[in-house]
């Protein structure tokens, strides 16, 4: 049994790594968000975010996009190939309600297991 907890050294923080991922990343999206993936030599998954002001509009509501993608990067981290990902919301994300947004994300958590695993995962 995994940990479903969200700690510094699974969060993309640095503009370097954010640079380096988006240089080289693999991008996938859906209608409420955008994925960048790319590999990286850390054990598990990282995850980075920007939520735009002109996107997601005022602090509460880009704050909300925020914790609802952290949430479900936190319950689905260990079925993800060790990868930095990098969440962008689209203006579509702006209102929409949460369990859409959930589905939305979860959705893009498994087409990010099937394009860009090399190999199947034991876990």
């Amino acid at each position: 049994m995994h940990r479903l907890t969200f700690p510094a050294q699974r969060r993309v923080l640095r503009k370097s790594e954010f640079d380096a991922a988006y240089a080289r990343g693999r991008r996938l999206g859906n209608g409420f968000f955008a994925v960048t993936a790319s590999s990286n030599d850390k054990h598990g998954a990282r995850l980075g975010m920007a939520v735009a002001v002109r996107t997601a509009g005022n602090a509460v509501e880009r704050n909300r996009i925020r914790r609802i993608v952290r949430e479900s990067f936190r319950l689905h981290q260990h079925a993800l190939p060790p990868l930095d990902l990098l969440v962008s919301a689209r203006p579509k994300a702006r209102g929409a309600p949460g369990a859409e947004l959930h589905a939305s994300l979860a959705a893009l958590w498994k087409m990010v297991i099937e394009k860009c695993c090399d190999a199947p995962r034991s876990s």
